[in-house]
């Protein structure tokens, strides 16, 4: 999956360095004057966003499926921290899952999230 992400990446700034008046910027520059993001940040803003949706049931899919809320009292952060259970074995393709690439990057959201509505959720990321 990584040798894809870094295909559609490569792909991304090959065709962004090829508009006019931009081959001499750098990458992170083009895609600032662009009003663009890197693929990796787009992959984790959906990702966020449908964490969303199942733990504030918008979608048929069940949170339960794929992680727990902590039952643990918050004191730091925001009140919807995610727990995963332990997977104890060898391989290491579970590290790239869905619920198991999420979970840290839900957790780490700052205290003034807004989780009122979607809409609110989206424009604090």
């Amino acid at each position: 999956m990584l040798k894809d992400i870094r295909r559609l990446e490569a792909v991304q700034r090959r065709f962004i360095k090829k508009l006019e008046g931009l081959h001499s910027l750098t990458y992170t520059e083009r895609l600032t004057l662009l009003g663009l993001e890197r693929l990796e940040a787009k992959r984790i803003r959906a990702d966020l966003l449908f964490v969303y949706k199942l733990l504030f049931v918008i979608t048929v899919l069940s949170a339960d499926h794929y992680f727990r809320l902590s039952e643990r009292s918050v004191t730091r952060g925001h009140p919807f921290k995610l727990f995963l259970p332990r997977c104890y074995t060898n391989v290491n393709v579970h590290k790239r899952y869905f619920c198991n690439r999420i979970v840290k990057v839900w957790n780490d959201l700052p205290g003034d999230t807004d989780f009122t509505s979607i809409g609110t959720f989206r424009s604090t990321l």
